[in-house]
């Protein structure tokens, strides 16, 4: 049993650590400052905590359909999630290409409702645990949409 909570902590550790370096490594700057956003744009300290929290709660559910209820293929669109969750910091905010980081996002949240729809049977906490991730990315979405839509030749 004490493996199996350190394998978590592992997991959760991963995830964040390469999660937050990304974010640390693409923080917005001038350029996002320049850009006409929707009003919905939430103000940019709120974004550090949040995906702290869903960097933990992706963890916890991809060690989940690892070693608790393992199922290869919920793993693998685990694992798929995760490298477009961090492909699209560096395109949206180093590379600047809106349309190409919107159509990454679109496929992230595919990812992520696959992910909650093939677990949500086989998996149901790992399925729960992506819930709030889902519904941020959703919303994220929205955002990208609004600014690329404001912002066509950015």
């Amino acid at each position: 049993m004490k493996g199996r909570w350190a394998t978590l902590a592992l997991f959760i550790l991963a995830v964040m650590v390469a999660g937050l370096s990304i974010g640390y490594l693409t923080q917005p700057g001038e350029w996002y400052a320049s850009l006409d956003k929707p009003p919905f744009t939430p103000p940019n300290w709120l974004f550090a905590p949040v995906w702290t929290l869903l960097y933990i709660l992706i963890g916890a559910a991809g060690w989940y359909v690892r070693f608790v209820e393992p199922d290869a293929y919920a793993f693998r669109l685990w694992m798929f999630q995760l490298l477009l969750n961090f492909i699209w910091s560096p395109l949206f905010f180093s590379a600047h290409m809106v349309g190409a980081a919107l159509i990454v996002i679109l496929a992230l949240v595919a990812a992520v409702a696959t992910f909650v729809s093939r677990t949500w049977n086989t998996a149901r906490p790992a399925a729960l645990l992506f819930i709030p991730y889902l519904l941020w990315v959703a919303y994220a979405l929205a955002l990208n949409t609004g600014i690329w839509a404001l912002n066509p030749f950015a």
